[in-house]
Order: C-alpha cells, then sequence, then structure tokens
C-alpha cells in the first residue's frame, strides 16, 4: 500500500520462513560455485551486482539518476589500493577506511546536488564525479594512467590467509551478502517506502510533512557507502586500482546493469550485473566490438523487457 493512501500503517521488519529459506538457498548456491566457476571471475561479478543494487537505491526506489557513482566505487578502490601498499593497513581496516570515504564524499556529493532533480541533478553529480577522476589523474600517490598495481593481499585480521583466491571467496562472499542484506533491509522499511513515495510524487511527500532532501541524502549516502564497498572489495580482488574503475564510463555500465536487471527491484541489478559481466569476460576475444554487442543485447532486452529482465518476470508471475 503507498504511503499516500489512508489505511497505510508501518510494519515491523521480519523475514518470512519462505524469504529465509530463499536467503539461505542462495548462500549456499553462491557458496558451491567457486568449485565449478573461476572463483576470481564469481568475485569480480558479486563486487559489480553489489555496486549495481547500491546504485539502484537512488535510481529505482528514491527516483533520482545519478551519472557520478563511479566516483564512489573508484575512490575506494584508490584507498584500499594506497592503504595496503603504502600505509600497510590490514585489509579490513583498508575496507572500512574506503567505505568511510565514500560515504563522506557522497555526503559533500548529495550536499550539492540533492536539492536538484532530472537531468540538472544528473549533470551536477556527472561534473563532480569528473573533478574527482581529474583529480586521480593528475595526483601523484594515485599512479596517474598507471593507477595503482601490485597490491598485496595481507592477512584479513592478521589469521586469515586471503591470498588464496578461494580463502578470498568466501570472504568476498559474506561481504556481498551484508551488502545486499542492508540493501533489503533499507528498502523493505519505513525509509524505503517513504524513498518509494519520494519518487512517486515529491510535491504530495512534502505536503504530508516529509523532509524530502533529508530523506534522498541520506539514501545517497547509503548508496555511495555501499558503492564504496563494493569498489575496495574489487581493488582487493584484482590487486589494482586504475582510472576504469573511476571513469564515467563506469558509471555508465552501473546504469546499464540496473536497466537491464530490472530497476524498482530489489534483485534486479544484480541480476542484470551477471549479465554485463558474463558477456564483458566472454565476449572479451572480440576487443572493441564488446560495446558494440552488448548494446545491441540491451536495446533488444529493453524492447522485449521495458520492466528489465526481473521486473519482467514479476510482472508476468503477478498477472
Amino acid at each position: 500500500m503507498s504511503l499516500f493512501d489512508g489505511g497505510y500503517t508501518i510494519r515491523r521488519f521480519a523475514l518470512s520462513p519462505r524469504r529465509l529459506a530463499l536467503w539461505i538457498l542462495t548462500a549456499a548456491v553462491l557458496a558451491s560455485l567457486p568449485f565449478v566457476v573461476y572463483p576470481v571471475f564469481l568475485m569480480k561479478a558479486m563486487c559489480f551486482m553489489l555496486f549495481a543494487c547500491a546504485f539502484n537505491l537512488m535510481l529505482g526506489f528514491a527516483g533520482l539518476l545519478s551519472f557520478g557513482h563511479a566516483a564512489f566505487f573508484g575512490t575506494a578502490s584508490y584507498v584500499v589500493a594506497h592503504a595496503l601498499k603504502v600505509w600497510g593497513l590490514t585489509p579490513e581496516l583498508a575496507v572500512a577506511l574506503s567505505v568511510l570515504a565514500a560515504a563522506f564524499l557522497g555526503l559533500l556529493f548529495g550536499l550539492v546536488a540533492i536539492r536538484r532533480q532530472g537531468i540538472y541533478f544528473a549533470m551536477i553529480t556527472l561534473a563532480l564525479s569528473q573533478m574527482i577522476f581529474f583529480f586521480a589523474l593528475q595526483a601523484p600517490f594515485t599512479g596517474g594512467e598507471d593507477g595503482i598495481q601490485g597490491v598485496t593481499r595481507q592477512p584479513l585480521f592478521g589469521v586469515i590467509d586471503i591470498s588464496n583466491n578461494l580463502t578470498l571467496y568466501f570472504v568476498v562472499l559474506v561481504v556481498f551478502l551484508f551488502g545486499l542484506f542492508v540493501v533489503y533491509r533499507t528498502v523493505h522499511s519505513p525509509f524505503g517506502q517513504i524513498l518509494k513515495a519520494i519518487r512517486e510524487s515529491e510535491p504530495r511527500a512534502i505536503s504530508l510533512g516529509y523532509r524530502v532532501d533529508h530523506y534522498k541524502l541520506t539514501a545517497f549516502v547509503i548508496s555511495a557507502a555501499l558503492s564504496g564497498l563494493a569498489g575496495g572489495t574489487k581493488a582487493l580482488i584484482v590487486q589494482v586500482a586504475s582510472l576504469t574503475d573511476i571513469g564515467w564510463q563506469m558509471s555508465g555500465e552501473v546504469i546499464l546493469m540496473t536497466l537491464l536487471g530490472g530497476m524498482g527491484t530489489v534483485f534486479g541489478p544484480a541480476v542484470g550485473a551477471v549479465v554485463v559481466v558474463t558477456l564483458q569476460n566472454y565476449l572479451n576475444a572480440f576487443g572493441s566490438l564488446v560495446s558494440i554487442v552488448i548494446g545491441v543485447i540491451f536495446v533488444i532486452c529493453v524492447l522485449l523487457f521495458r520492466r528489465g529482465i526481473v521486473g519482467e518476470i514479476q510482472a508476468r508471475i503477478g498477472r
């Protein structure tokens, strides 16, 4: 029921047995995958799945199109790489620091852009993101066009050896499930319902007494922090932080993932991320043609699945 309906009531969050079983089944399937699929590929896919779900908090639930989310993803990647290679921090501290850096950057972006809507909001976030990109390109400690390479994997908490890809996979799996649950919990909460109400009609939400700018800013910071968690974890996996993670193309890719999987659905962006990452991985032999092939597939999916893959499936099951 919409927040605008008179009979709306706030319910306590609880996982039904069916949904709990679904979470357990998902965790079990993901835990068995690295024994049949290359773990590094799976870990990268989970990072982009989390990134897309975090971005969807803004686009799918708050109704704000951000072209600057690569700034949070890439900044966290650089923070982890620099903290591990130069400062010698442990991985958990490096990733935690990257999340804080992304959240702080999201707060700064939000304070500047959150009062704008539509194309103005998108262009402001793009401009701010490009400023971060040029800073990463020019700053001496970021490595310029070469990025930060040769990042070492120190033992997690001083005891867990994550130099082994299989061990690291299960660590990344825990991080991914945690981030996904944060998104799920945020959406299925009174806060998430208010975000949906703002997306449906912001003037009406204002008339009901909601401070919409505060809600949108909070959602922006949460989305930025989770994007930072995804970016920082990815740097730990590939042991490199580069301009690819912070360029505007990355912001475009996460938009593609979200629309392809299903904007406004909880798990749709994750499905879209899997599709895009898989295509990029297996079509890599075609070189620059990869972008063309993915573009054609995207156009076909948009024409056939207007709500995205998961959104269309949910709609047909509902009918």
